[in-house]
């Protein structure tokens, strides 16, 4: 196949011609698969990041005095700086180089996670979560950029599922890892660890990395265009996360998203109108590739938000240690490992659609299985639907990608990787949103009564707001002193009407799930899959 990329050099320099002759088998610059081991190591960070904090947001929240919304904004802050910065820096990849971006992105990851860890408040953990994210955004579509340019068409969806399973590994492991860490060590060295294999990435990314650009890339950049596009989705997520605070029929709430609305629209006037636009719109008259983008978001809301409950309520609930709750989530991520290397498989001969659907029926099914958990199911039951959901996930973790970023041509790798990240992250921050609105929704309706129904002593409006909030994450608010009989009525009623709002919030899960069966049908295989570089040694 005939390279389409030429290595990048800086701004101003003169770029060398494209190599003519594959890298040779024994060299480790340029090597494909070599590659995909550098930016796997990278990737694994931001994903495992996404979900290994979840096992240790109990000991945080514990240990720093935080609230229900600080450690909500613990996930939110680190979702929303990826969310708004992912297709910029996507197109930062594309213009100044993906070698560069992937390693500074590495870089600042590792040394803010180090921050976190020796953070000593609430705030500070949220400030350096979202410099995370913000380096994070570098790093993500980077990786998918240096595989797009480096492998052929006949082995990129292969590359792909590989990298999909070190995502899918990493986001379902976080838990485990959390769990043996917070358990053993202290809630600190979740973020410490990133120290270790951010040098590790590094020092591969130096040794290994290539850089490609595609012969025709943009060589300007859209400063109105960031600014909009980053304004708009800012406004959109911010009114989602502060909604449940400030009520879906306030006046900001709404002020927020019509302001983000008007902000798209200026965006897309604006890039039909610039030479060289930070999303050319053309990329959306794709159905597949804005099918996929939508797949993303709608199975990310489903994931994040479902897995955001289970570990209160394998935790607070049934009373577990966090790695006995990281081993329970054990079926998921195996199922992951798993099934992401022959979900690249079966949609490399069979194309997406089939895969794309037929996974998010699992994950539908699993959701709903997971309406049914109460305070006593038993392990067996749980490991069922979580294995389900990870079998699940698997293709769409796959697939989608493929589907983005194999309908987007080459010069637009960066900007297609972006675009497949934010989905997912939008999508995760959607989902801890919504679903916490949910869950905090039917536990204020349900609380007052199911207190009163079991005769416990009435509670103020202050008191009731303080029980609420506590119960919100399945802990029984007991003062201390209470006689034990009035201990086990309080924790029953906290518990209870904890299930039920997690009862609620995974059956909205579900039905989300379920609509995104039918987008599954309306993506196909990447029309510009042939545009990958496969400059290396396959």
């Amino acid at each position: 196949m005939t390279s389409q990329t030429i290595d990048s050099t800086g701004p101003g320099d003169k770029a060398p011609e494209a190599p003519s002759e594959p890298t040779p088998a024994g060299g480790l610059r340029g090597h494909p698969w070599f590659t995909l081991i550098t930016v796997a190591v990278g990737v694994m960070m931001v994903a495992l990041d996404g979900t290994i904090v979840a096992i240790a947001n109990p000991a945080i929240q514990k240990d720093l005095g935080a609230t229900f919304a600080q450690v909500q904004w613990i996930t939110n802050g680190y979702f929303l700086a990826l969310a708004v910065s992912l297709i910029t820096a996507g197109k930062l990849g594309d213009r100044f180089g993906h070698r560069q971006t992937f390693l500074i992105g590495v870089v600042g990851f590792a040394a803010a996670s180090g921050a976190i860890g020796l953070s000593s408040s609430i705030a500070a953990v949220v400030t350096f979560r979202v410099f995370q994210g913000l380096f994070g955004a570098l790093l993500m579509p980077a990786a998918l950029g240096l595989l797009r340019a480096t492998f052929p068409a006949d082995k990129l969806n292969m590359a792909i599922g590989i990298w999909g399973m070190v995502i899918g590994a990493s986001t379902a492991g976080g838990p485990i890892l959390g769990g043996v860490l917070v358990e053993h060590v202290n809630w600190q060295s979740v973020f410490f660890i990133n120290v270790p294999v951010g040098l590790l990435a590094l020092t591969l990314g130096l040794l290994i990395l290539r850089d490609h650009r595609a012969e025709n890339a943009p060589r300007s950049f859209d400063i109105l265009g960031i600014a909009l596009l980053s304004g708009a989705m800012f406004c959109l997520v911010w009114a989602l996360i502060k909604a449940p605070a400030w009520g879906w029929g306030d006046a900001k709430t709404w002020g927020f998203i019509v302001a983000s609305a008007v902000l798209f629209a200026v965006f897309s006037f604006w890039e039909t109108r610039v030479k060289e636009p930070l999303i050319p719109l053309g990329l959306f008259r794709s159905v597949p590739l804005s099918a996929g983008v939508v797949l993303m978001v709608l199975m990310a809301i489903a994931f994040m938000g479902g897995l955001f409950f289970v570990t209160f309520y394998l935790q607070n609930v049934h009373g577990m240690s966090p790695i006995d709750a990281g081993l329970h989530l054990l079926p998921l991520t195996g199922m992951m490992i798993v099934g992401s290397p022959l979900a690249g498989a079966m949609i490399t001969k069979l194309g997406p659609r089939i895969p794309l659907a037929g996974g998010m029926a699992a994950t539908t099914i699993a959701m709903y299985g997971m309406s049914t958990l109460q305070t006593d199911t038993g392990s067996a039951v749980m490991s069922l639907w979580f294995a389900l959901l990870g079998l699940g996930l698997a293709p769409v973790m796959v697939g989608a990608t493929e589907v983005i970023v194999g309908n987007a041509p080459m010069e637009l790798s960066g900007v297609a990787g972006g675009l497949q990240q934010a989905a997912m992250q939008i999508g995760g921050s959607l989902g801890t949103a919504v679903l916490g609105a949910v869950m905090a929704s039917k536990v204020d309706s349900d609380l007052p009564g199911n207190w009163t129904g079991a005769g416990l002593p009435e509670l103020t409006p202050a008191q009731l707001d303080q029980a609420s909030e506590a119960v919100q994450v399945g802990v029984a608010p007991v003062a201390k002193g209470t006689p034990q009989p009035l201990v086990e009525k309080i924790t029953a009623v906290a518990h209870d009407t904890f299930i039920s709002g997690m009862s609620l919030a995974s059956l909205v899960a579900a039905g989300v799930a379920a609509v995104a069966i039918l987008v599954a049908l309306l993506t196909k295989r990447g029309e510009n899959a042939e545009a990958g570089a496969g400059v290396g040694h396959i």
